[in-house]
């Protein structure tokens, strides 16, 4: 937590330290020095982070189960799947970059998935867990290494370029993958790290 006072959070531009106590559902509280988003409480939160993490997670499982893109070009075809992505990589003497690329659009995604439900259940339901601070911390430190977006936006931006030279047919994965990107963001952007922090802190004093 980035605050210092009971109640109060300090500014992550200007470090001014600003009371949110008296906050209520539905508000969100701005820096009054230089005007930076600190925290809203939203209604539902957690109830919505669950459902845009399941269904994330059911989009990447039909992203990497499909094919993802198909290309031809002089009666030659090719088919390449999400999995295949980093493998390729690899056998073209690049592990290190292939490692990079599995962990950035699968693996770490993956993970602040399911790490965001054993966070959020136990919140929604107002029940303490012992691994509850944990994945707290687990969740806001692996969120930015998740590039979803980068890799969609690397992708489209190839596909403009290889259409000039081959007929490009997008598969099913393509379509899972972009919905996983847009169900990933909004998890994310669903969980405020301040309120997280807070309610954790009342089901410790409550457990305790």
């Amino acid at each position: 937590m980035n605050e210092s006072e009971p109640g109060s959070i300090a500014c992550h531009a200007c470090d001014l330290l600003v009371e949110v106590s008296s906050l209520k559902t539905g508000q969100s509280a701005i820096c009054p020095r230089c005007g930076h988003f600190l925290t809203a409480k939203r209604q539902d939160a957690h109830s919505k982070v669950l459902s845009y993490s399941l269904a994330a997670l059911v989009a990447l499982l039909v992203a990497i189960s499909f094919p993802f893109l198909s290309f031809s070009s002089g009666g030659l075809e090719s088919v390449m799947t999400l999995p295949q992505t980093p493998r390729m990589i690899w056998e073209y003497g690049l592990p290190a970059v292939a490692i990079m690329v599995a962990a950035f659009i699968i693996l770490i995604p993956a993970a602040t998935l399911l790490m965001l439900l054993f966070l959020c259940l136990p919140l929604h339901f107002g029940r303490w867990a012992p691994w509850i601070k944990t994945m707290g911390r687990w969740v806001f430190h692996l969120q930015n290494w998740a590039m979803v977006e980068v890799f969609i936006i690397g992708v489209i931006v190839s596909l403009v370029k290889i259409a000039k030279m081959a007929t490009v047919s997008l598969g099913l994965s393509f379509w899972g993958y972009v919905a996983f990107s847009i169900l990933f963001t909004l998890a994310i952007a669903a969980l405020d790290r301040y309120q997280v922090w807070t309610e954790i802190e009342a089901l410790e004093t409550t457990h305790g």
